[in-house]
């Protein structure tokens, strides 16, 4: 990928740090987030336009608080601290931070110099979501004030000459009022960027890279009819043409009918090797029995694996095995420094051993909004693109407790409900994932003149922009009425419905 203009955004742990990486590519320069304890040299060798810190749960004066090396300020790169980023800048220059008498929480009014190049274009106060307990106590050397709240003395820093700035509420979030522009002012008016970074870029430049990596050999596309697997299949295609083959497993796992869509989309709009494998049987007897959330990803991801290898071992030798992981996979999978969230099959769930020379993960660094876009630039067609996102252990984890061919179907007549109607009051171009979840909970319900003791099925509904945060929607009692009514109706041994009305943070959108 051309990387010609790159923004570097050290990680010291904060829960916020990967909207940082999207703020910044919504500005179009390409961003890469790296551990805080990456070395000079490798700094060096990546040649940012510029260095964001981002903010972090630590504090500075702690023994095992992250740390980066006095010497990345003498770089000359211009560098942006966020909340701990700023504190750590002010302590490592010899300024000193201390704990706060009051903490600050929430959208905040900041009074800013607006002369500052940070700031240009802001009114004198606007509102930033601040979330701190310690504080900037004393300015190193050579910095000046250019934010302070009621509370806080140092809300902004600045050393003009050598392209320090640090700012102690977060820009990234959409609590932020005029946040992103705080970012836009620092690529633009202090790293000088340009903005050449755009989804046709990383589209011509994607398939150049596929093109020299992996030539004239072949290719094994994992398919399951998401948008990111379909993606990424399409990506290849440009690049490789019949030495991809794809491979879509029918696990039994999909949600209504899908499987047949899948097939006909692949078959009929692409000319593209497609291969369907009907292992539902065979996913069911390892599930068998199990419960945990973890070891039925775990599970999933293995016999994905163990499928591919038996159909690569028919088609000769397969040199690349492809998966359309992309970057909250990653995240959420705690690879690095993070805390696991949850695994993926993609990503925590691959066994050990897996007989493919390479896997090419072609949209691993694009969040979910990313992906579409590039999509649409491949000319995929938009209800493909824009079609609900499906986690790769399918109904498996909206199962709660262990998995059967009967709450299966059950699950599967719901969700097809749920979705219909939403999309039947024009409601699905504003609620970005909908689902059902089949609950393990039985309570005592009354059909007919007849006492029943039937499962509970839950509702969820998010409204997003990256599916890293999100907000449960609002949907019209009547709708949930009418989607209630028909699945208590319809579907049998379902008693009872419940709407999830929890954010993300703190859920997670999936309940598995």
């Amino acid at each position: 990928m051309k990387k010609n203009e790159l923004i570097l955004i050290i990680d010291f742990g904060g829960q916020y740090n990967q909207l940082i990486a999207r703020r910044v590519r919504e500005c179009n320069v390409y961003s890469e987030v790296v551990p805080f304890d990456i070395s000079i040299e490798k700094i060096k060798e990546k040649n940012p336009k510029g260095i964001i810190f981002t903010g972090g749960p630590a504090s500075v004066y702690g023994d095992d608080s992250p740390k980066c090396s006095k010497e990345i300020f003498e770089l000359g790169i211009p560098i942006l601290g966020i909340c701990y980023g700023m504190q750590l800048m002010t302590y490592t220059l010899n300024g000193n931070v201390a704990r706060a008498t009051k903490r600050e929480y929430g959208t905040t009014d900041v009074n800013i110099d607006n002369t500052s190049l940070l700031f240009k274009g802001f009114n004198n106060t606007n509102g930033f979501l601040m979330s701190h307990t310690d504080y900037v106590e004393t300015l190193p050397d050579g910095f000046k004030n250019i934010g302070y709240t009621s509370s806080c003395p140092n809300a902004a820093i600045e050393n003009k000459e050598r392209k320090l700035y640090g700012i102690q509420f977060h820009p990234e979030v959409n609590n932020s009022i005029n946040g992103t522009q705080v970012i836009r002012n620092f690529l633009y008016n202090i790293c000088n960027c340009s903005g050449d970074w755009t989804m046709s870029s990383f589209v011509q430049d994607s398939i150049k890279v596929l093109k020299e990596k992996i030539g004239d050999k072949k290719a094994l596309c994992a398919l399951s009819g998401g948008v990111d697997s379909s993606v990424a299949a399409v990506l290849l295609s440009k690049a490789i043409g019949k030495n991809l083959t794809c491979i879509f497993v029918d696990h039994g796992l999909l949600r209504k009918n899908e499987g047949d869509e899948v097939e006909e989309i692949f078959t009929k709009q692409y000319d593209i090797n497609f291969i369907r494998v009907n292992a539902k049987d065979r996913f069911l007897e390892k599930l068998a029995g199990v419960t945990d959330p973890e070891k039925k990803r775990k599970i999933i991801g293995e016999e994905f694996i163990r499928v591919f290898e038996a159909e690569a071992k028919k088609l000769g030798t397969i040199d690349f095995l492809v998966q359309g992981t992309i970057y909250p996979d990653v995240i959420e999978s705690g690879l690095g420094k993070g805390a696991v969230i949850k695994s993926h099959h993609n990503v925590g769930g691959l066994p050990d051993y897996v007989d493919f020379k390479e896997i090419v993960e072609p949209l691993k660094s694009l969040f979910k909004d990313e992906v579409r876009k590039t999509g649409l630039e491949l000319g995929i067609p938009e209800n493909l693109v824009y079609r609900q996102p499906f986690p790769g252990p399918g109904l498996a984890i909206r199962i709660i407790g262990d998995i059967t061919e009967e709450k299966l179907d059950i699950l599967k007549e719901a969700d097809y409900i749920f979705r219909e109607e939403i999309s039947n009051s024009g409601l699905h171009k504003n609620i970005n994932q909908y689902f059902a979840v089949l609950t393990n909970l039985r309570s005592v319900g009354v059909m007919g003149d007849e006492r029943t003791y039937d499962y509970t099925l839950a509702l969820r509904a998010v409204e997003t922009t990256d599916f890293m945060t999100g907000v449960w929607s609002k949907i019209p009692y009547e709708v949930l009425e009418k989607v209630s009514s028909r699945i208590v109706n319809e579907v049998k041994h379902i008693n009872r419905v419940v709407y999830d009305i929890t954010s993300k943070p703190p859920a997670t959108i999936e309940w598995e």
